[in-house]
């Protein structure tokens, strides 16, 4: 009885692991196709640069907001019920991308679409601790998830080229990843999930994910990842312009620059989780900061001939920095708080993603619309990172915190 009711909870723990792994693919696929989508949509609704870039920063702002605001719901309400309410709202969302065909209507939709993410992608933030057997297989299945997500970051774009190259229209998307969706809620209504065990009387609401900003742990995780996130953006925001009408001996590079960064980036994530479970995060973290770092100075000083290479290459070195600053910045509370903590780094994400390549766009534009000058803000950044990333190195201010709760909640 004791083997099948093991064999049970493990074949749960798997499909719960796989649900979630599908999850970040499935939502990446259409946050990240939203630059191969922008120009088309210019032509379509004949828009500036400006205003298509809403299609960028709107869900972007509803994402953060939804993460602050609703962050708390799955601590509330339970995971399960949480997530098929967000991944259901996502669905039926999709499929009304079919039913019109103006600006407003399909900006209205991505907005929707973001407070949909936010909500799903909090309780499934929350679910990886309550699978997890300890704060170093957190961080190790932290990264396997955002590889996933790294994964759903080339297929989107790949099937919006591919969707326009057969004459079809961009938002039919919207109706692969919702049917996709469809299957993640069948998924996940049938699968049984672990109990969440209280260990504090602290309220879960709106005002607790809020003074949660105060603390410093959340405080400090959530700047880091606004920093990370600033610095990646520019990559897939920008890299694009700053290396247009390149015709050097690397043009091969060029022309596939920002696919070599996406995979990268998703490899390394993988190769993240195997990092993660065997050596100290915080040495990890500084060593690819720094790297991250030498590849955007390289580039500011070196120009476009180091930057064809150099910027496509950090995509390996960034990919273990966000998932192990957002598994640690969670694990550094009790797990019934872990979705509202995981709302509140998640707001920072999505403020960087808009705020980072807004200022580089408004600095280049500063200085006679020249692209490299925002990389001179985006290096800044990424030395403001790595001072992090060093600080915690050697003061080592998470130590005892994660080793109490390592305790008490693992």
């Amino acid at each position: 009885m004791n083997t099948q009711s093991h064999y049970i909870g493990h074949q749960n723990l798997t499909i719960i692991k796989w649900l979630t792994f599908l999850m970040f693919m499935m939502f990446a696929m259409t946050t990240d196709a939203v630059g191969v989508i922008i120009p088309e949509v210019m032509k379509q609704f004949q828009l500036s640069m400006t205003a298509a870039g809403l299609m960028h920063y709107a869900p972007m702002v509803a994402i953060a907001l939804a993460g602050i605001f609703l962050g708390f719901l799955a601590d509330k309400f339970g995971r399960k019920k949480t997530i098929i309410i967000g991944l259901a709202l996502f669905s039926v969302n999709s499929y009304l991308f079919l039913t019109g065909n103006t600006f407003a209507f399909f900006l209205g939709l991505l907005i929707i679409s973001g407070v949909s993410i936010g909500v799903f992608k909090t309780a499934a933030l929350a679910l990886i601790g309550d699978i997890s057997k300890s704060t170093t297989e957190h961080t190790s299945t932290m990264n396997v998830v955002e590889g996933f997500f790294g994964v759903g970051a080339i297929i989107g774009p790949f099937i919006v080229t591919y969707l326009l190259k057969t004459g079809v229209a961009w938002k039919w998307l919207y109706v692969v990843a919702g049917s996709l969706c469809i299957a993640l809620i069948a998924i996940a209504m049938m699968v049984e999930y672990p109990k969440t065990k209280k260990t504090t009387e602290d309220p879960i609401n709106l005002k607790a994910t809020l003074s949660m900003m105060k603390d410093p742990y959340a405080l400090g995780f959530s700047l880091a990842a606004f920093l990370y996130v600033s610095v990646e953006c520019a990559i897939y925001v920008w890299m694009p312009t700053l290396i247009a009408g390149y015709n050097g001996s690397a043009v091969f590079i060029a022309t596939y620059a920002l696919s070599i960064f996406f995979i990268l980036r998703a490899g390394g994530r993988f190769l993240g989780a195997w990092l993660m479970a065997r050596f100290n995060w915080a040495l990890v973290l500084s060593i690819f900061s720094l790297l991250i770092f030498l590849c955007f100075l390289g580039s500011v000083v070196g120009g476009i001939d180091f930057a064809v290479i150099l910027l496509p290459l950090s995509g390996l070195f960034m990919s273990v920095i966000y998932p192990t600053i957002n598994s640690k910045g969670i694990s550094c509370f009790h797990k019934v708080k872990h979705s509202s903590v995981a709302g509140v780094i998640l707001f920072f994400t999505a403020a960087g993603a808009a705020l980072g390549p807004l200022l580089m766009g408004a600095v280049s534009d500063a200085f006679g619309h020249k692209a490299k000058y925002g990389f001179v803000l985006a290096t800044v950044f990424s030395a403001l990172l790595l001072s992090g990333m060093l600080i915690n190195l050697f003061l080592n201010p998470t130590k005892h915190r994660l080793q109490k709760l390592e305790q008490s909640e693992y």
